[in-house]
């Protein structure tokens, strides 16, 4: 089913990996809280670090010797790990765990398809934790149950860890190398046995995928850098696109399965991705700074002053207002009580849910106001935001935002929206103005926007409709695709 967080795509999922090195004195013993050698803890760390890439379920998964443990549930981060939790996660032996923040983009949002997954094969009991989505994952499903496979969740993920276990005759290795050349799409892996940490990228590179090297010579992978960093990792290199890396008992091995074909996703950079990052190279925070000076020089507008929409437009503001030389102000505020967003029980109280997390503040009365956010999906949210300016005093509202505008629906693991909910895929920028009640309305261009990225080619199929990295061909709600079991 379509759902929006803010108006805007919703964050995907993130995942992180660690993989300890050898003991001291070659004695694996119980690790207690807080411990540097703590598996559990360690994952738990970088979990937060990549809180804000989904905020439905998490999970850690923690292994070694003969113990493979798993907890994982519905909630944020620090609602599902307590201490007692994470206790139960703790061993001696304890080497390599994975942990999975998520929000759904196939497979509902229900307990069972919280990550990671686990399945039992030749190869011993193994885990995976998945950022993306398999674009060919439907008739793969659909060949699998004609043979007789069992399907636990609803949810893309189970499709991989089935087709790695179904390789018998292949080591862990050989076998996710074997389940990538069959799978398309746009993804981001970590699969976990006994003793190793196995990552991996899809040939475009469209989910990102970061290695790290700690202290005591073990490894850790992550969707971002800032998980490294709180980890004590340092930061080693991207994991490239169509890459297998390997952190085992002999130490990092790394193959090229598949040709690369980089078109990382650019909204990385506009909004998912924390502003410290930098992925394949690129500094997300200068990107950000560099779309919004680009922006005002593909669209000016003779105001007082510059205002973002926090927290993702702040930065695409801030370069606004100093290639313009209008001052920045900060004229909205935003609650840090808010939390994640509710289910909220009718009509009424979800359009005033943007007053529960967004105020004016009196910088902007009586100015003319340049508005910046890094993107617009429906409108309707960023109507209300203007609507605050306005009651809060601005004399007028010129809305700029940092991304072309989003006319197709992702397949890559972002929830957008079908497409016909999609404001730019029906309406013109005039009648998007009319809409959120603005004096005038600019996006980035394309071309603005790959310069301030910085990379070359990304993906911009949200954007312009080309699929990199292929799609699962007509456009069918993820609620109808559930009901016939296929999702």
């Amino acid at each position: 089913m379509s759902t929006f967080r803010d108006d805007r795509p919703v964050e995907e999922c993130g995942v992180v990996a660690v993989r300890l090195g050898d003991p001291p004195n070659g004695v694996d013993g119980p690790a207690p809280a807080g411990d540097a050698r703590d598996v559990a803890g360690l994952c738990h760390l970088g979990l937060f670090a990549l809180q804000h890439r989904g905020q439905e379920s998490c999970g850690i998964a923690v292994t070694g010797g003969s113990e493979f443990r798993i907890e994982k549930d519905m909630g944020l981060v620090a609602e599902v790990f307590d201490e007692d939790r994470l206790d139960r996660l703790r061993f001696a032996g304890a080497r390599v765990g994975i942990g999975h923040t998520r929000y759904s983009t196939t497979g509902s949002s229900h307990r069972f398809n919280a990550q990671p997954l686990t399945v039992r094969s030749n190869k011993g009991l193994i885990a995976l934790a998945h950022n993306g989505n398999f674009t060919n994952a439907r008739p793969m499903r659909d060949r699998m149950l004609d043979e007789g496979a069992v399907f636990q969740t609803t949810n893309d993920s189970e499709v991989m860890i089935n087709l790695v276990a179904r390789y018998a005759d292949l080591d862990l290795i050989d076998a996710t190398a074997r389940a990538m050349t069959e799978l398309e799409g746009g993804f981001a892996v970590v699969l976990a046995d006994r003793d190793r940490i196995v990552a991996l990228r899809d040939r475009h590179g469209v989910r990102p995928l970061v290695i790290g090297r700690t202290d005591d010579g073990g490894y850790v992978f992550a969707s971002e850098p800032a998980a490294l960093s709180v980890i004590g990792a340092r930061f080693l290199r991207d994991v490239r696109p169509g890459e297998i890396v390997s952190a085992g008992p002999d130490g990092l091995t790394e193959r090229q399965v598949l040709p690369p074909e980089p078109t990382p996703c650019a909204f990385e950079w506009i909004y998912f991705a924390r502003g410290d990052a930098t992925l394949d190279g690129a500094p997300v925070h200068e990107a950000r700074i560099r779309m919004g000076e680009r922006l005002f020089h593909e669209a000016p507008a003779d105001v007082d002053l510059v205002v973002g929409v926090p927290e993702s437009g702040l930065a695409a503001a801030l370069g606004y207002a100093r290639a313009s030389g209008v001052p920045y102000e900060i004229g909205l505020y935003k609650s840090p009580y808010a939390g994640r967003t509710f289910i909220n029980p009718n009509q009424r109280l979800r359009e005033r849910k943007v007053r529960l997390k967004l105020a004016a503040t009196g910088a902007v009365a009586g100015k003319r106001v340049v508005l910046v956010d890094d993107s617009i999906v429906r409108g309707t949210t960023s109507g209300r935001i203007v609507g605050l300016l306005r009651e809060a005093g601005a004399r007028e509202v010129h809305f700029r935002v940092s991304s072309p505008p989003i006319r197709w629906p992702c397949y890559y693991g972002i929830d957008t929206a079908a497409r016909k909910e999609l404001a730019a895929a029906t309406m013109t920028v005039e009648a998007i103005r009319e809409r959120i009640g603005a004096e005038s309305l600019a996006y980035l261009s394309e071309d603005g926007l790959r310069a301030a990225i910085g990379i070359g080619r990304t993906c911009t199929a949200c954007f312009d409709g080309h699929y990199p990295a292929g799609h699962p061909g007509d456009e069918v709600e993820k609620e109808t695709l559930e009901a016939l079991g296929v999702l």
